[in-house]
């Protein structure tokens, strides 16, 4: 089992519930945002961003962005995981964000992200576990 660390911003509520579960089915650790830097990213195997979509379609701007755009020099190489919520739209924030990943050469678990319309429902909190067991054992 790989070592597994869960970045994530939550406005409402509902990307914090999918990191509550993805960090349980990976039995990883929550590291919030603003304490997220490329000497803490080096500690971990692999690592799951959460961020909902925000305005039209882009990551949270005042501190998910910075940490992540931060990061970017780092993520070469690394297998991560991304996910989030949304409640407009058809999910072109999480497409975009997954192909800026690869650019910075991540591995992107799945080749894709874990979208929930909303707030998570069973069905979602069961498919953020998997996620988080699947980038454990990846």
């Amino acid at each position: 089992m790989s070592k597994v660390a869960v970045v994530f911003w939550s406005a409402t509520g509902n990307t914090e519930t999918m990191a509550n579960c993805v960090a349980e089915g990976a039995n990883g650790t929550i590291v919030p945002c603003g304490e997220m830097n490329a000497a803490k990213l080096a500690e971990f195997d692999a690592v799951a961003f959460g961020c909902p979509a925000m305005g039209a379609e882009q990551l949270e701007e005042s501190e998910f962005e910075p940490m992540f755009s931060d990061l970017e020099g780092s993520l070469n190489g690394k297998k991560i995981a991304l996910f989030g919520s949304y409640g407009w739209g058809d999910g072109q924030w999480m497409r975009d964000w997954v192909e800026r990943a690869q650019g910075d050469g991540a591995q992107v678990l799945n080749g894709e992200g874990l979208i929930c319309n909303e707030a998570p429902d069973e069905d979602a909190q069961a498919a953020c576990r998997k996620l988080g067991a699947d980038l454990a054992a990846w």
